[in-house]
């Protein structure tokens, strides 16, 4: 048994389960999943934001990103 689910256009994840352990295997799932960056795409597509508004996220986020850098060297 596998557990999947479609990432673009032709690549997908894919979990076995093994001796029945669907709990792990879905634990695993979610977790690729939350790797390959899916669920922050659909975050980003749930509704429609302005060119001059995502600029400015973007460069919050650039900052805080630099900051969260700076703090672990």
């Amino acid at each position: 048994m596998c557990l999947l689910v479609k990432e673009g256009s032709d690549i997908m994840t894919k979990v076995e389960v093994s001796n029945g352990n669907i709990d792990g295997a879905l634990r695993r799932f979610k977790m690729k999943v939350a790797r390959s960056g899916i669920p922050s795409e659909l975050k980003k597509h749930k509704h429609y934001e302005k060119p001059g508004v995502r600029k400015r996220n973007e460069k919050k986020e650039m900052i805080k990103n630099a900051r969260k850098n700076k703090k672990n060297y």
